[in-house]
């Protein structure tokens, strides 16, 4: 199965979004118990109207006058009057029902709908993430779960109501007169051919909305996410007119479904009409011919209105489903499509690694490039704290991604403990690596919130002494809050080197056996780089440590430097060994340190 979010063939979505109540089969029942009895009450009034009549033109149905011993005309009229009361009363108890009922279950429904899209989402391996747009993704957890709770609300009961409608109405219409019942519903079959073919028709073009959602809520999250870039460019006018572009898209495919969806109406009212109009003709000639009473005919008239007029909003109701149709479609392409990194039937326990690390003759490429490594080899000791250079794409990083499993290898094994790693589940693997990552992401919420994430039970002690740790101490204690300090969105209020050191805390904190500093001291000040440096042993002191630095000076005094070109370990030895080769190393030192001109312009 593809893993485009806009998959469309999921079979039958939407018998399988109601499969999803089966929880709720209960409050779901009553609700559509509610919404039944609501409506054959609301049928009552014609009827209701029809006896009142005949009662007072001396044509009493013989159930009132003889059943119920009502004789006179003036009770018979007091006995429809409060009969009408409770009948009235009934109607808004069971619209109250259905109406609570529905919206709850809709919100239950939607509930759990989003946490399983997200959960699955979450599951899903980083290239997932690196191949779909922020936004349209976004636009799947929010927009369309809420569509499907739309239509719960308010749609799912109105195909409720318009199948007892037809049911009940028609059932006491042929009961009475099958003749004119039959002239009176013969618009009906050509209604529903046409709201049949409606749907069909709007199908494709609801798709087209749907996509046209997604695409401008990816615009405008991108845009906002680089607002500084925007300013800092004065791209302001070009951005608007990117968004403008989006947004028209989006605009011209509502109109395209508008253009079809406003015909529906009008046409379904035409044709209701001339089934009116037959049934006042031929009711009438009847009633002049003693053939029915004049309240049989107000009776017809009345129940065929009722029951053709809600046909008018048959275009909605399809309306509705078609946008959950395609809400559905993309919930479920989510949901039934796995994660390319699976753990394995039976994964092996780890509790805590000692940490030794191994690399095996690894290859790797990212879907259809070139390959980033080509059998690579390497082998780290428990506690060993091994520096990772090389130039601009020379798999550094990967490697890294590697390690955590987030995208699985073509060729070789990785190993922690002599155990490969595809035979632990990934939450184990993960645990006994903490990352620090060049690109630092902070949440909403407080300095210790953040160092503590997620929520682990630790002391402040703990937290404090992993920020003196990772350099960042002195900087809380001067804030007026100190730990309590909000960061912001994406930890905004915070400097980049800032944000780096907290990482590095958080990183500590956990207390993993094995820790990757990947480009750890990038952001930081030169002040602080020396700090981290001079700290760098007892960093990783107990642990296995994988550094991967551009900045060579971080990993002059690594145990030992793996250099990688080409994806291959090109280069292997401490830093002295690695200068007085002359190699890669040596070459990429004399830039940094200024013994010679970077040939980089």
């Amino acid at each position: 199965m593809s893993n485009d979010l806009t998959i469309q063939d999921i079979e039958r979505p939407m018998w399988r979004l109601f499969a999803y109540l089966r929880p709720m089969r209960g409050r779901l029942g009553a609700s559509v118990s509610a919404s039944v009895a609501n409506k054959v009450l609301d049928l009552a009034p014609p009827i209701l109207v029809a006896w009142l009549i005949d009662s007072v033109t001396g044509h009493t149905p013989h159930w009132i006058k003889a059943g119920l011993g009502l004789g006179t005309t003036m009770s018979q009229i007091v006995f429809l009057a409060i009969l009408t009361v409770v009948i009235f009363g009934l109607e808004s108890l069971t619209q109250w029902g259905y109406g609570f009922g529905f919206q709850n279950v809709a919100q239950d429904l939607q509930h759990s709908l989003r946490l399983d899209a997200y959960s699955r989402m979450q599951d899903r391996e980083i290239r997932f993430f690196e191949e779909h747009r922020l936004g349209k993704t976004l636009a799947m957890l929010n927009d369309d779960v809420n569509q499907l709770e739309r239509f719960f609300n308010q749609a799912f009961n109105d195909l409720v109501q318009l199948c007892v409608l037809f049911l009940f109405a028609g059932t006491v219409l042929f009961t009475i007169s099958p003749s004119l019942a039959a002239v009176g519903l013969i618009p009906v079959p050509i209604i529903i051919f046409g709201s049949l073919r409606f749907s069909k028709l709007l199908e494709p073009r609801y798709k087209k909305v749907r996509e046209g959602v997604g695409e401008v809520a990816s615009r405008l999250e991108n845009n906002i996410g680089g607002i500084l870039v925007i300013k800092s460019f004065t791209a302001e006018k070009y951005e608007t007119e990117r968004v403008s572009e989006a947004s028209e898209h989006y605009r011209a495919a509502n109109r395209n479904a508008i253009k079809l969806s406003t015909i529906f109406v009008p046409v379904i009212r035409m044709a209701i009409a001339l089934g009116f109009g037959a049934v006042i003709v031929l009711g009438g000639y009847w009633v002049t011919r003693g053939q029915l009473s004049a309240g049989e005919l107000v009776l017809f008239c009345m129940m065929i209105q009722r029951m053709l007029w809600p046909l008018t909003r048959l275009g909605n109701t399809f309306d509705e489903y078609q946008r959950a149709r395609a809400s559905a479609v993309r919930i479920f392409g989510l949901l039934d499509t796995p994660s390319r990194v699976q753990d394995p039937a039976q994964p092996q326990p780890l509790e805590r690694a000692e940490g030794a690390v191994e690399f095996e003759d690894v290859f790797f490429k990212y879907r259809d490039r070139e390959p980033v490594l080509n059998g690579l080899s390497l082998h780290v000791k428990p506690g060993e704290m091994i520096g990772i250079a090389g130039t601009t794409g020379a798999g550094k990083s990967t490697l890294i991604k590697l390690l955590l499993r987030l995208y699985d290898v073509n060729e070789g094994a990785i190993r922690i403990d002599g155990i490969d790693i595809r035979k632990l589940a990934q939450h184990d693997l993960r645990r006994q690596i903490a990352l620090v990552s060049q690109d630092v992401f902070l949440f909403h919420g407080t300095i210790r919130e953040n160092i503590a994430y997620p929520g682990v039970d630790v002391t402040d002690e703990q937290v404090i002494e992993a920020s003196r740790h990772a350099q960042f101490h002195d900087f809380v204690e001067s804030l007026p809050d100190g730990y309590e300090t909000v960061v912001g969105e994406r930890g905004i209020k915070l400097s980049g080197g800032q944000r780096q050191r907290l990482s590095i805390a958080r990183a500590l904190l956990k207390n993993a056996p094995i820790l990757v500093l990947d480009e750890a001291t990038s952001s930081v000040d030169t002040e602080t780089e020396r700090m981290i440096q001079q700290n760098l042993e007892e960093l990783t002191s107990g642990r296995t440590a994988l550094v991967i630095a551009h900045r060579l000076s971080t990993i002059r005094k690594a145990d030992r430097i793996i250099v990688l070109k080409d994806g291959r370990v090109e280069e292997e030895g401490h830093h002295d060994d690695l200068i007085a080769k002359g190699g890669t190393y040596a070459d990429l030192w004399a830039v940094q340190s200024g013994a010679i001109e970077s040939p980089v312009k």
